[in-house]
């Protein structure tokens, strides 16, 4: 399988290029990601609509990877409970190596096919879960045997890719190949790929949560308040949404706990007082 991911660089002798020079023409391969993007709109729209109706049911969202691919996932989901306000297992991120492998490379770890479904089933698993497996190249081994065996014991399975027809592509339902081309650096998937990545996760996990009632008008309504930043942004959305002054609706907050909490305890009991 030729990989566009390792395809030669459309540049060359980067090492005598000047800074400018540098960051004009990596500027210029990353405007290549959105586009690439939109040609797999109706992709990423059909694993959503599966994975919205399972949730409702109770359903989790894993996100397997190696290496950059792996943290990119871990970061979309460790994201989730404090902008939307959900639980720590309703998206999961897994890397091959485990949680070392965030921070610092191990050593042979996306190499082992089986490895992926074991931390899947540390979890505990159902039918309603669905595992997306995101890998650049569509070839590493931990993501594959992940979804394969996601997929034989029933469970919904998606990937993001960055190479058509990929061994990855093959083994799920619901393939996402995102092409974006050689990367500036030969080889370097963190890049353009690893944007990529990053987009269509935005995507996937937002309209997720939109559709499973997290978001109220354009609001992250049940964000959790775990800064003084977060707690000024909640108190200017009950003051938008009720009327209330600065520190009347900042009590309001507080005592409710949300912004979704504390406006319908005001519609509900405060309206008119």
């Amino acid at each position: 399988m030729k990989k566009v991911t390792e395809s030669s660089s459309h540049y060359d002798h980067l090492e005598q290029m000047g800074v400018m020079e540098l960051l004009q023409h990596i500027n210029a391969e990353d405007h290549k990601v959105a586009p690439a993007i939109k040609e797999k709109l109706d992709s990423i729209s059909e694993l959503v609509e599966q994975i919205v109706p399972r949730m409702r049911e109770g359903g989790r969202l894993f996100y397997i990877g190696a290496g950059t691919s792996g943290r990119l996932g871990i970061l979309d989901a460790s994201e989730c409970p404090p902008t939307y306000g959900v639980p720590h297992d309703w998206v999961i991120g897994l890397i091959a190596g485990g949680d070392a492998a965030i921070r610092k490379a191990v050593e042979n770890a996306e190499d082992d096919p089986n490895q992926a479904w074991l931390d899947i089933q540390a979890y505990g698993f159902s039918e309603l879960d669905t595992v997306i497996g995101i890998a650049a190249s569509g070839t590493t081994p931990y993501v594959i045997g992940g979804v394969n065996m996601a997929r034989e014991k029933g469970l919904l399975t998606g990937c993001i890719t960055c190479n058509p027809g990929s061994p990855l592509a093959k083994a799920v339902e619901f393939p996402i190949e995102v092409v974006v081309g050689p990367e500036f650096v030969t080889g370097s998937t963190r890049m353009k790929s690893g944007t990529a990545q990053k987009l269509v996760l935005n995507m996937i996990s937002t309209a997720v949560m939109i559709k499973l009632g997290r978001v109220k008008g354009n609001k992250m309504v049940d964000m959790q308040l775990s800064n003084a930043k977060l707690v000024d942004r909640g108190t200017k959305m009950i003051m938008e949404a009720t009327g209330l002054d600065y520190e009347k609706a900042n009590q309001l907050l507080l005592s409710e706990g949300s912004v979704r909490n504390a406006t319908e305890y005001y519609y509900k009991n405060q309206k008119g007082a």
